[in-house]
């Protein structure tokens, strides 16, 4: 709601806006395109049955069905479009005055300190099978067969072939980094009025994240010798694998998560939507980054270099 003359007060009155219900209908089918895929919602049907009824299940409650998930992504997708679409009308109109801000700048310190939380599970889950694999191997080997009795036996496990941190880890490493630099950059040249400065550290920040992405996922990923998948010596390397995946290609979702944020507010620095003295969407994401960059350091030194000099020793 604009301020009107009618308005007494320095908060903004949120009108009243579809995008939470439509949000929570497409994360539910997201969610259950989700099962659909990997396990299936109903048991599949007869072969050769037909009908309508055998026709959805198939297509989108049967196991490896994916046409419920796309449209749950694309409808999230949507959703958060059409939904900071609305915030940034509502930034550009003159709602989000000082005191909005302060709530702003709470609320994104609120939701990075709630993924602090989501990564400290990640890595409470691989301290205790780095740390504890020995005391668990013996509690449990009774009921374990010998494969999974020797993947607990050791950290790494036996036939892990780690990967070398001092070369693709480390370069993504580096390149995060600078990242970091480019962002920061950014970010002062703004509040300095240096407009084009601005803008090239974002654009060199986005380029940045994009080539974090493509090494990790597209080339350091399919290089992995425990990735899943794989059989013979190397199935007792599943619950490193599992962890190892879990923590990075998290990491991996949120460096393109950060990208995508930082990529939007370079259409805005673009559309002139930042000044030097109201530009918190550019702060909030140079925030995000930088906890993106933390983590990656945590990362590298805890899950890439550390079972690489035990594997050493």
């Amino acid at each position: 709601m604009a301020h009107g003359a009618e308005v007494k007060h320095d908060y903004h009155l949120v009108n009243p806006s579809p995008w939470p219900f439509v949000g929570s209908f497409f994360v539910f089918v997201l969610a259950l395109g989700g099962v659909a895929a990997m396990r299936g919602v109903v048991p599949a049907p007869d072969e050769g049955a037909a009908g309508f009824g055998a026709l959805v299940t198939r297509t989108f409650l049967d196991h490896g069905s994916l046409p419920l998930l796309f449209i749950g992504a694309a409808g999230v997708l949507f959703t958060m479009f059409a939904w900071w679409s609305d915030v940034i009308r509502e930034s550009r109109a003159g709602d989000h005055t000082p005191v909005v801000d302060i709530g702003l700048r709470y609320g994104m310190i609120l939701f990075i300190a709630s993924e602090v939380m989501f990564f400290v599970a990640w890595f409470w889950m691989y301290f205790e099978l780095a740390i504890f694999h020995g005391v668990r191997a013996d509690w449990y080997v009774p009921t374990w067969d010998a494969a999974t009795a020797a993947a607990w036996g050791s950290w790494p496990p036996p036939h892990v072939e780690t990967f070398d941190p001092f070369h693709l880890p480390l370069m993504n490493t580096l390149i995060l980094l600078l990242s970091g630099t480019t962002v920061t950059w950014a970010h002062h040249a703004l509040q300095k009025g240096d407009r084009d400065g601005a803008k090239l550290g974002l654009l060199l920040t986005v380029l940045l994240g994009c080539l974090f992405t493509y090494v990790q996922f597209g080339i350091e990923y399919p290089e992995a010798g425990f990735r899943f998948g794989n059989t013979g010596e190397t199935t007792t390397a599943n619950i490193y694998g599992a962890s190892f995946f879990m923590a990075t290609g998290f990491h991996g979702a949120h460096v393109i998560i950060g990208t995508i944020f930082l990529a939007v507010c370079l259409i805005r620095l673009l559309a002139g939507h930042f000044t030097p003295t109201k530009h918190f969407g550019l702060e909030a994401a140079a925030w995000y980054w930088h906890f993106v960059d933390v983590v990656w350091l945590f990362l590298f030194a805890f899950v890439y270099v550390t079972p690489y000099l035990v594997l050493q020793s």
